[in-house]
């Protein structure tokens, strides 16, 4: 499956770009995106995260085609 992944303000200068699309194994959850994602990068603490729009919490299960969105 693949989902597209936005980041926004501040996060996006640090990550070096806006958006991503990732292949994923069925049962990603958006906390395994964002663990994967700033295992080398120095991230803010309490990053707020969405799910298609929606505010959700790390433990969000991703389908096909979900956008995933990471706030500072």
């Amino acid at each position: 499956m693949t989902v597209k992944v936005r980041f926004f303000a501040s996060l996006a200068e640090t990550m070096g770009r806006r958006e991503m699309e990732l292949p994923l194994e069925p049962g990603t959850t958006v906390g395994s995106i964002w663990a994967a994602l700033t295992a080398d990068q120095p991230m803010p603490q309490g990053a707020l995260c969405a799910v298609n729009h929606d505010y959700c919490t790390l433990e969000q299960p991703l389908a096909d085609g979900d956008e995933v969105a990471f706030f500072p």
